[in-house]
């Protein structure tokens, strides 16, 4: 069955080989020198795990005071110190025995081992939040806060466009991540290698695209790829100079193998009939976290069609240059979009 399917999707290129190359995305990148971002990067797993734990209580109330949206997102959410039946001692004393226990207290200090100095993120950070004010001059100045989740969530949007990201999900290739729940697919070996500091400014921007980016009215294969292509190109105007293969969270030699099979993909999807499928097993691996993408070649990662969704929303505003980014959000219909893009893979 497999060998069947590699040579079909060998054999669909020639379905589209009337189709015209697309020319080289040739988009400037906007000029936003004049645009200042100062942003300080607050360390919260810091004030947390430096702060008097003899006194906790107090602690508690000061980080309260300091992080009043975060915190409460932190300590009730993801802590859930709370809840009687997660924390029966009351919150200081859950708290207490959480910054005293010896993992948490190793993960700690690891986090400020890869992540002493912050200026090269913060760097970072900025040059993509001054591209989200030349696109979003409404929009407010996104904000960063740090924390330790123990491998609770990689990042999130709270507030106003406040991004909350967890160094612990950030530690490097070489930290034992499989180590932690082997039966655990968050932790497959294709997912931690991006569990580091290049990935780390591209994954918490993600979190604030998703905030912007509604999800889509119906679900197939069509409305998903368009949907995920607009988070894609706009993740590309916020990091313009970040190369395609982290964006895509995929290999150098992944991200050139998309670049050289986008034909046969398009052909292939097409072939397949797979465009207008609302079959979510049949879809899944095209759009979402998987290795693989079934029925393409070894080469192939997973989420190809998220690629080919980046290509259509490419098009569509190569044609519509007057077209503003909120605009280009703003539009649900994913069929029209493809036909006033006039796609033509390369």
């Amino acid at each position: 069955m497999i060998v069947r399917r590699l040579q079909l999707f060998a054999a669909v290129t020639l379905i589209l080989a009337f189709f015209g190359c697309q020319p080289d995305d040739k988009r400037n990148v906007p000029d936003v020198s004049d645009i200042e971002v100062d942003i300080n990067i607050h360390r919260f797993e810091q004030e947390l795990f430096q702060g008097d734990t003899v006194q906790m209580a107090a602690t508690l109330d000061s980080l309260e005071q300091a992080y009043p949206e975060f915190s409460t997102i932190f300590f009730n959410q993801i802590m859930g110190i709370n809840d009687p039946r997660i924390a029966p001692q009351g919150p200081a004393a859950f708290m207490k025995g959480f910054v005293q226990h010896p993992p948490v207290q190793q993960l700690y200090d690891s986090i400020q081992h890869h992540y002493g100095d912050m200026r090269g993120i913060e760097a970072e950070f900025e040059q993509a939040f001054s591209y989200f004010r030349h696109y979003f001059p409404e929009q407010p100045t996104p904000t960063v806060t740090t924390f330790l989740s123990e491998y609770a969530i990689a990042a999130f949007v709270y507030g106003e466009n406040d991004l909350a990201v967890a160094l612990d999900y950030f530690l490097g290739e070489g930290y034992p991540y499989q180590q932690i729940n082997p039966g655990d697919p968050a932790f497959s070996g294709y997912m931690v290698r991006t569990f580091n500091r290049e990935h780390l400014v591209a994954k918490a921007v993600q979190a604030l695209i998703s905030g912007l980016v509604s999800e889509p009215k119906q679900r197939r294969l069509l409305d998903l790829m368009v949907n995920n292509g607009k988070k894609l190109y706009l993740l590309d105007q916020l990091l313009p100079y970040t190369p395609d293969s982290i964006k895509l969270e995929v290999t150098a030699a992944q991200s050139e193998w998309l670049e050289d099979n986008e034909l046969e993909m398009w052909a292939y999807f097409l072939k397949e009939e797979l465009l207008y499928s609302e079959d979510w097993q049949e879809i899944r691996k095209f759009v979402d976290y998987s290795p693989h993408s079934p029925g393409m070649p070894p080469e192939a990662p997973g989420r190809t069609a998220n690629f080919m969704g980046w290509q259509m929303v490419k098009a569509y505003m190569e044609r519509h240059p007057e077209t503003t980014l909120p605009e280009l959000l703003a539009m649900e219909d994913a069929q029209r979009l493809m036909d006033a893009s006039r796609y033509k893979p390369r």
